[in-house]
């Protein structure tokens, strides 16, 4: 039965999410507290439909990982809406991974109605094909406790710039996709931003982006520059006018299948 409270917090909705849902496998939960028109964004795809698109994607890959469970590692939120840093570990034909992701949650004040997200699917390709898995970072220490901070109009405009600046970065206390394990960092060069969602809790903002330029070199097996677009989900901690650190997930996957079959 869908909650009849005047509102619940995105945040309380989100936790459901991972506890009640995804870490029990449970599917009969949704209903609870997620839209039957749910959609979720990841990269140029869209699974519209609770039941008809999305619960189906999901059941395929918790097939693939029958013990496919998940650990928060940071959670930001603000009125309807929140976002979470978190990573995804399991096994699939006893080979384990764990890899990354950062999604956004929308809601109506009962339900969670749309989500775009990014996980980092190259990574855990990389670490499959190896028979090694990454560490699983630690988990926040109470991510559903933390309230929600005021909007911050200064620290979304210093983001909007930073979005327009090139990778890699050379900040080491902003961590993007698996760069700080493996050292090889994608170099792409971004000619123009497409801001799909920016938000702001405080000192911190959350985005999803469509950055468009030119790839140069960092992807396995594509050595040839050419003119691409990637997609960019993050969490950022801004002080004294710039980005001082955060967590980026970028859909690399989709980037290298594109420039794969352009040059094909």
């Amino acid at each position: 039965m869908r909650d009849q409270s005047p509102k619940t917090d995105a945040r309380h909705l989100l936790r459901r999410w991972v506890v009640d849902y995804f870490n029990r496998h449970d599917a009969a939960a949704c209903a609870d507290f997620i839209a039957p028109d749910y959609a979720l964004r990841i990269g140029d795809t869209v699974f519209a439909g609770r039941d008809t698109e999305w619960l189906p994607a999901v059941d395929q890959q918790m097939q693939a990982f029958p013990g496919l469970a998940m650990t928060v590692h940071h959670v930001v939120s603000g009125d309807g809406w929140a976002a979470a840093y978190f990573s995804e570990h399991g096994a699939s034909k006893g080979r384990a991974a764990c890899w990354s992701g950062i999604g956004i949650y929308f809601s109506d004040g009962a339900v969670l109605t749309f989500c775009v997200a990014q996980e980092d699917y190259m990574t855990r390709a990389r670490q499959l094909k190896a028979g090694k898995s990454d560490p699983v970072e630690a988990p926040a220490v109470a991510p559903w406790d933390d309230t929600a901070a005021p909007a911050n109009p200064e620290a979304e405009r210093i983001v909007r710039a930073w979005l327009c600046t090139g990778w890699p970065l050379d900040t080491d206390a902003i961590r993007v996709d698996d760069e700080h394990i493996t050292g090889n960092p994608l170099k792409f060069t971004t000619q123009e931003v497409e801001i799909d969602c920016l938000l702001s809790s405080g000192d911190e903002v959350v985005f999803h982006a469509v950055q468009t330029g030119q790839y140069e070199s960092g992807l396995p097996k594509v050595e040839t520059p050419a003119p691409a677009h990637l997609h960019v989900n993050g969490i950022l901690k801004v002080q004294d006018g710039k980005v001082v650190s955060g967590r980026v997930i970028r859909d690399r996957m989709a980037l290298r299948a594109v420039l794969q079959e352009a040059s094909s």
